[in-house]
């Protein structure tokens, strides 16, 4: 069954436009290592939390927007020796790629489908 990659993050709202640019570099790598599908959402109604909230999670700030990724692999195995290749390719150097917010804030995790209709 397939894998997922899920990312949450804070970007600067005015590093949008940068952050599309690096979005665009990473999924042709991730589509070249296998990957099915890449989804990037740009957040519009993402409400604090009491508790807990996707703003809260990456301690976001009033100047920055959440954003909230996807990667489908065919299987958790394609997806493991993708990222290995991945992390090997200079492009994501981030000399060569630097990222557009702060990644020590970049919630992620894999996951397996359980229901996908």
């Amino acid at each position: 069954m397939s894998y997922v990659d899920g990312f949450v993050a804070a970007v600067p709202t005015a590093n949008k436009v940068a952050y599309l640019e690096q979005a665009e570099v990473t999924v042709e790598m991730f589509k070249e290592c296998g990957a099915l599908k890449v989804v990037e959402t740009w957040g519009n109604d993402v409400p604090d939390g009491e508790i807990t909230s996707f703003p809260m999670a990456v301690k976001a700030k009033d100047n920055e927007t959440v954003v909230f990724s996807w990667v489908i692999w065919p299987s958790k195995e394609v997806r493991d020796a993708g990222w290995q290749t991945m992390m090997a390719d200079p492009r994501m150097d981030p000399a060569n790629n630097p990222m557009p917010f702060d990644g020590k804030r970049l919630i992620y995790g894999g996951f397996d489908i359980i229901l996908d209709k």
